[in-house]
């Protein structure tokens, strides 16, 4: 019968667990490292998005106030063209009245 030669399982050196005990810790360091760098972007970039969102409400707000100002500039601008408004005016800066009017005036 003829011996099988088994192959002896080779035995790391000392050397070789130590390069590879640092390649472990540097890739776990680097890991670490992108993790914390991707936490404080995380966290940075949330506190933008709350402040835009702030920004947006506000302009959301002036954008009603604008529209309820138009609306006030158009309903003035209609009143401008009215035969009462040129009647008011008259009364207010000139003092004219209609010749049936009574005016009474307090002592």
């Amino acid at each position: 019968m003829k011996r099988i030669a088994r192959k002896r399982p080779k035995r790391r050196s000392k050397w070789r667990l130590q390069r590879h005990r640092r390649s472990v810790f540097a890739i776990s360091a680097i890991v670490l490292l992108l993790f914390i760098v991707v936490s404080m972007s995380s966290i940075s970039l949330r506190a933008k998005e709350a402040d835009y969102r702030a920004q947006e409400q506000e302009l959301k707000q002036q954008i009603k106030e604008e529209k309820a100002r138009t609306k006030e500039i158009k309903e003035l601008s209609e009143y401008v063209g009215t035969d009462e408004y040129v009647e008011d005016v008259a009364k207010e800066k000139l003092g004219l009245i209609h010749e049936d009017e009574i005016i009474f005036k307090a002592e």
